[in-house]
């Protein structure tokens, strides 16, 4: 199951999320074919939440584009340790096994700074703004539910 949603603004106060994807479910969406001289494109954000495997080169080719000269991406996986304990999957509200991609962020811009500058943004936003509980599942078959510590709103001390 996907859900896509495109705005104007980045981290906007709304998500706009149309009723359908704008490709077909399972496959991977092709970036729309450009002019190569026309330096004009409207600036796009796309979000996707899926129970899917993420898919970095999907979000790479997504934010491409010929006036950008610059792709940033954010891939965070699973550590396989956590204090000194050996983890062996994640659990979300779906199964994530160590190494896997638990958050893909990709950015393009006409040069590096801007687009590495806006990965660290919006990892930093999601992280203070979504209060991810994950569930660290540990070789020895115990357990630990871990809060995310730096969404402002939802602390708990």
């Amino acid at each position: 199951m996907s859900s896509w949603g495109t705005s104007s603004s980045c981290f906007g106060q709304e998500t706009k999320s149309p009723s359908s994807p704008p490709s077909a479910e399972g496959s991977t969406p092709e970036p729309a074919e450009k002019d190569m001289n026309d330096a004009e494109e409207k600036p796009r954000d796309t979000v996707k939440f899926t129970t899917e495997k993420l898919s970095v080169e999907e979000a790479s080719q997504l934010v491409a584009s010929p006036c950008c000269g610059a792709i940033s991406l954010f891939v965070g996986t699973t550590r396989n340790n956590f204090e000194g304990r050996k983890v062996i999957s994640l659990e979300y509200e779906a199964l994530v096994p160590v190494s896997e991609a638990s958050v893909v962020i990709a950015v393009s811009s006409a040069h590096r700074a801007a687009s590495l500058e806006a990965v660290s943004y919006a990892i930093n936003a999601l992280k203070a703004r979504v209060p991810i509980w994950k569930k660290e599942m540990y070789e020895e078959s115990s357990s630990s539910w871990k809060r995310n510590k730096e969404c402002f709103w939802a602390a708990t001390e």
